[in-house]
C-alpha cells in the first residue's frame, strides 16, 4: 500500500469517527485530531519518497486556520452570550417601562377562570400600583395584584 493510499485511508477513519462522535468537546478535539493525523502522516511516511514539502506547507496552512477559526468560534460564542445578556435587559427595560406607564391609567383586564381555563372575567378600574415579582410586572387594580399580561386595553383617565 502506498503512502498516499494509507493518509487518505487515515483521513477516511478519521472523518467517520468524527461524523459519529458527539460534539462535546468543541474545536479543541478537531484541532488535536488535525494534529494527531499530521504525526500519524510523518511517522508511516516511506522514506524512499518522502511527501512534498508544499504538501507540508499546505497541512501548516490548514492548521493555522483551524486554530484561527477555533479563536474565531470562541470569539463569537462570548459575542452571542454578550448579545444574550442584553437582549434579557432590554426585554426586562420594556417590561419595567411599560409597567410604570400604565400608572394612573384605566385598564381592563381579562382573568382566566381557575377552575374552568375557557372562561374569563373582565375587570375594569385604575391602576394605583406597580411592582415586579418574579421577573414579570404587576399592577393593583382595586387593591388586588395582577399581572400585566392579563391587560387587553389602557386608557387615558377620564
Amino acid at each position: 500500500m502506498s503512502v498516499t493510499t494509507e493518509i487518505t485511508a487515515m483521513k477516511n477513519e478519521t472523518a467517520f469517527a468524527q461524523a459519529n462522535q458527539e460534539r462535546t468537546t468543541g474545536m479543541k478535539n478537531d484541532s488535536n485530531t488535525f494534529l494527531t493525523l499530521m504525526l500519524k502522516q510523518m511517522e508511516n511516511q516511506d522514506p524512499t519518497d518522502p511527501v512534498d514539502n508544499t504538501e507540508w506547507l499546505s497541512q501548516l496552512a490548514q492548521y493555522s486556520s483551524l486554530e484561527q477559526m477555533t479563536q474565531m468560534n470562541s470569539g463569537l460564542e462570548n459575542c452571542a452570550k454578550y448579545i444574550g445578556a442584553m437582549y434579557e435587559d432590554m426585554n426586562l427595560n420594556s417590561e419595567i417601562s411599560q409597567t410604570l406607564s400604565m400608572i394612573g391609567k384605566d385598564v381592563t383586564l381579562k382573568i382566566p377562570n381557575e377552575d374552568d381555563p375557557t372562561k374569563f372575567t373582565t375587570i375594569t378600574g385604575s391602576v394605583t400600583e406597580a411592582s415586579f415579582e418574579d421577573g414579570t410586572g404587576k399592577i393593583k387594580v382595586d387593591d388586588k395584584y395582577y399581572s400585566i399580561a392579563n391587560v387587553v386595553s389602557i386608557r387615558e383617565k377620564g
